[in-house]
């Protein structure tokens, strides 16, 4: 099945039908796969990415990988992208998956975790200086929160700085894509109000515009393809926000496809070995392509 651009489509996994969808801690729990080269994008401890690499002489489309956690710095980090990210690799397409200061990180929080997350972006310029990466053909995505950062990267803000690199699509796994939105009726399982403001720096910015540039759903049109990718039986982000961004974004003229995954929960997103990433791979090629 090849999604059309612009059509919402509900997605019926077979072989899905588990009574509960898996967890972070089961998937860790498996045996990783390791990428080719740890490489800094900046001076700080947390400014670096994991860079993963086909066989072969390329040049290989990219994808920038970012991690979710709920922006907080006691959760689990680029080693919830491994799985995925070897699974793209060994398709011949190449990973950057970013790693940046969270909450709960000296820097993290408004500004530093949109600072890295720019900055880890734009590192790609300077990876295509000594590995075979096409820079004309990369996307950008991210599981949950980090779904949230790959849209928020996907266009020129004041935090992405000046002549960011921008991609030829982007893809919400889960992503938390709008923080008013969440803030005012998502499940407390990323800390609940809490999390958004120290995220946006509510508690100290004097600003009538809190979400304007930082938060996708608030900065329509991005001016790219996107996929907006839900589980039907996910917790933390319920499909209903994806949803209701997909058609937002869409009526500001985004070509959009949204997927609602029957039977996978929030961690099946990032699972190679669940049906739903057959269906996630294929929305990552068609962007790509």
């Amino acid at each position: 099945m090849k999604p059309v651009l612009g059509l919402a489509v509900a997605a019926t996994l077979a072989g899905c039908a588990h009574a509960d969808p898996i967890s972070y801690r089961d998937l860790l729990a498996r045996e990783r796969p390791h990428a080719d080269a740890r490489i800094a994008y900046g001076a700080l401890p947390l400014q670096f990415g994991e860079l993963w690499l086909p066989k072969g002489k390329g040049p290989y489309p990219l994808v920038v990988m970012i991690h979710g956690g709920c922006w907080l710095a006691d959760l689990p980090g680029t080693e919830l992208m491994d799985y995925v990210s070897g699974d793209l690799r060994a398709d011949g397409i190449a990973v950057w998956n970013l790693e940046y200061r969270r909450i709960g990180h000296e820097g993290g929080g408004y500004p530093g975790t949109f600072q890295d997350v720019a900055a880890g972006a734009d590192h790609v310029r300077e990876l295509a200086k000594t590995y075979p990466l096409d820079l004309k053909h990369v996307v950008f995505a991210g599981h949950s929160a980090g779904g949230h950062l790959a849209l928020w990267a996907s266009k020129a803000s004041p935090l992405r700085g000046e002549g960011p690199f921008l991609p030829r699509g982007a893809v919400s796994l889960a992503g938390i894509i709008d923080l008013a939105a969440y803030r005012e009726t998502g499940p407390d399982a990323c800390g609940g109000p809490g999390t958004i403001d120290a995220l946006t720096g509510a508690l100290f910015r004097r600003t009538q515009d809190l979400y304007g540039g930082l938060s996708p759903a608030a900065m329509l049109p991005l001016g790219v393809p996107q996929a907006v990718i839900s589980g039907d039986l996910d917790p933390i982000v319920p499909s209903r926000f994806g949803a209701a961004y997909a058609a937002s974004a869409k009526a500001a003229g985004d070509p959009v496809t949204e997927l609602n995954l029957k039977g996978a929960g929030h961690f099946e997103l990032i699972d190679p070995a669940a049906p739903a990433w057959t269906l996630i791979k294929g929305e990552i090629k068609s962007l790509l392509d």
